[in-house]
Formats: C-alpha cells, sequence, structure tokens
C-alpha cells in the first residue's frame, strides 16, 4: 500500500460556551482547524485533525500548520501508510519540530494501519484498559461568580473535573479558584491552570493564596525552571502542560520541578505516535497524566479517546473530548461524551466517518512529489 494524494481542509470551531478566555488576554470565540486526508492507492483513506488554539498558547499557528501540511506532504507520497516509523524519519528530515502539522499526518496514517488490520486504533496501541474514563472541562477565566456559574451547569450536565483558568493577577487568581471550589462537591478534580501567565513572583504568591486547598496547580510559569521556583514554595501537587515538549523535560518536569502530573497533548508531541511515547514514560516515572490535544474536533475527540483507553487507568487522571467544548461536527458528533465520561470508538482505525458534504472545499490537495 502507498500513499497515493493528501489533501488539507480548513474549517472553524465555534466556542460552545461564547467566549473561552485564558491568561493574558488570550481569549477567542472560534478557533481554526486543519483536516488532513490521506488517501491511498488501495482506495484506503484516513483522517487526521490538528489545532493550534491560536497563535499564542504554543509556537505554532493554523496558518503555519497548513503550511508544513504542504511542505511535508510531496516527500510522504507513495510511502508505506502504515510505516509510522518511516513515515516520521522522513518528515522529521523534511522540517524540523512543526509538530503540529505532523500531528495531524500522524493521525490519518493511524487511521489507515487500523483500518488495514480491522482494529481499533486503541487496540494497536496496546489494547483498551478501561471501557470509560473521565472527562474534564476547562472553565474561562472571568469574574469569580461567573466562574462557579460555569461549573454549576456543567455539574449539571455530569461534569465533576474542572481546568480553572487562572494566571494575571494572583490575588484576583485565588477569588476565582476559591468560588469555583465553593461551587463544585468535595469529591470534584479541580486544577488551577495559569498557562503559563504568572513570573515566579506572581506565581510564589499564587500558591500562597490558594495553599489549603484540595487543588492541583498547572503550568504556573512559560519555563520549568520557574515553575520548579514556584513549586519549592508551594504544597500544592503540580501540573505540567505547556514546557513539556520531549523525553528530556518530562524528567525535568519531575525530578527538577517536582510535577506529579503531565498534560500529554497530540499536537504538541507529533500526534498518537508521540503521545503514546510519553505516555509509556510517565507511566514508567509513576506519573499521573491527562490525555488531550490542544483543540479540534471529532476527529481529535476520536485520536484522544482511543489513546486515553489504552492508558493504565490508574496513570489517567482524566481525558478531554473537544467536541463537547465545539458546536461543528464533521463525523456526526462521535464519539460521544456521557455524564461526564468518554468511551473510544470501536470500529477499525479512529472508528468514525467524516462527512465530506460537511466541509467546504479543500485548501489544496497534494498528489505527486
Amino acid at each position: 500500500m502507498k500513499i497515493s494524494a493528501i489533501d488539507a481542509f480548513g474549517y472553524a470551531l465555534t466556542y460552545a460556551h461564547g467566549e473561552y478566555v485564558m491568561s493574558k488576554g488570550r481569549a477567542a470565540q472560534s478557533q481554526a482547524s486543519t483536516l488532513v486526508r490521506i488517501h491511498t492507492d488501495s482506495g484506503l483513506e484516513g483522517w487526521g485533525e490538528s489545532s493550534t488554539l491560536g497563535g499564542t498558547y504554543l509556537p505554532a499557528f493554523a496558518e503555519g500548520t497548513q503550511a508544513a501540511v504542504r511542505v511535508l506532504a510531496p516527500h510522504l507520497i507513495g510511502l508505506d501508510p502504515t510505516n509510522l516509523s518511516q513515515l516520521h524519519a522522513v518528515m522529521d528530515a523534511v522540517l524540523l519540530g512543526q509538530n503540529s502539522a505532523k500531528s495531524a499526518l500522524d493521525i490519518a496514517c493511524w487511521d489507515i494501519l487500523g483500518k488495514v488490520a480491522g482494529l481499533p486504533v486503541a487496540t494497536l496501541l496496546g489494547g483498551v484498559t478501561q471501557d470509560s474514563f473521565p472527562l474534564y472541562e476547562a472553565v474561562p477565566l472571568a469574574s469569580p461568580e461567573q466562574m462557579a456559574d460555569f461549573v454549576r451547569m456543567r455539574g449539571a450536565a455530569g461534569i465533576s473535573r474542572f481546568q480553572v483558568k487562572v494566571g494575571n493577577d494572583p490575588y484576583d487568581d485565588a477569588r476565582r479558584t476559591r468560588s469555583v471550589v465553593a461551587a463544585c462537591p468535595e469529591d470534584a478534580v479541580i486544577i488551577a491552570d495559569s498557562n503559563g501567565g504568572w513570573n515566579p513572583q506572581a506565581g510564589i504568591i499564587a500558591v500562597r493564596e490558594l495553599a489549603g486547598l484540595n487543588i492541583y496547580v498547572e503550568q504556573p510559569c512559560r519555563d520549568t525552571a520557574d515553575c520548579a521556583i514556584v513549586q519549592r514554595m508551594s504544597t500544592l501537587p503540580l501540573v505540567m502542560d505547556e514546557s513539556v515538549t520531549n523525553s528530556a523535560e518530562l524528567f525535568r518536569a519531575k525530578y527538577e520541578a517536582g510535577a506529579g502530573s503531565v498534560n500529554i497533548k497530540l499536537a504538541r508531541l507529533g500526534g498518537i505516535t508521540g503521545a503514546a511515547r510519553m505516555r509509556a514514560q510517565a507511566q514508567d516515572l509513576g506519573m499521573t497524566m491527562c490525555i488531550e490535544d490542544v483543540w479540534g474536533g471529532d476527529v481529535t475527540t476520536a485520536a484522544v479517546a482511543h489513546v486515553a483507553a489504552s492508558t493504565q487507568p490508574e496513570a489517567l487522571l482524566h481525558a478531554s473530548f473537544f467536541n463537547d467544548w465545539t458546536k461543528e461536527h464533521i463525523a456526526g458528533y462521535a464519539p460521544r461524551s456521557e455524564r461526564g465520561r468518554g468511551r473510544a470508538p470501536t470500529g477499525p482505525g479512529l472508528g468514525i466517518h467524516v462527512d465530506t458534504g460537511a466541509l467546504g472545499p479543500a485548501l489544496f490537495e497534494v498528489t505527486r512529489p
């Protein structure tokens, strides 16, 4: 089997709850997402997706993702899509980094691999270890009262795990977090996520103000070394995210910053392949993890579901289903969450069907080197 063509589509994913707000004024009502379809000479197709959450969350942006896919695609024509090692070697030889683009292509190849094998991606990743798994939702940064109202609304839908957006003034952030804690049941999982918005001094003030609450603190500063400074002044468990981009950073997160948990995002790591690699390393290190992506729709959600379902239950803190957070559904709103829990599709590959009628014309198609 060989790759015969690659095309890409762009579409907007509208946030289901109005405006998604993070620290330092990062806010949007919709995000651009890139879908990739890989065609093979056998007639099988595979779908992948990557969304960057704007251009200020990670050093990636939607137009850059699409340009990188266009550059990479000619080098993949004629290759075996089921040979993931070769595909990544070729992509890495063409472009350094650019994991957002590589992630979409990687996911599409896993979709094809599963269809060839007649098995779900989760089975190919080692097997389903849990039929269902817990999901979290982010609480957009707003006033303490608005954030409490949000968790009560989503709690009524069965969500009991929340990532509270903070990272501005540490005293205001403490009030926001305490308001959310008061609005949640005692067994709720709550993470105060700065998205790297604090400097070390603000982070130290924040963890001092948050001391005594039954919460986690996530990525207080942009750099792992600065997060370590904050954590030395904290009694709260630490989750690391944006700065953990490879194995070396994972080790730094645990042994230098003292993190017990890590967020594993497919697009930050080059797709399912990179996520599975870091998941194995984190499990060996005794860390817990959140399996998710940067943003996305149905295709991203399916990919996340397969990685989450094949993670050891004691290591999985929770996962995210972004198609619950967004309004547009190009695969029939599948997979679907239920009362705060998710499941992986059981069909071959990603186990979903993309409705091309729900998409506009392709941004481009590459058919030969």
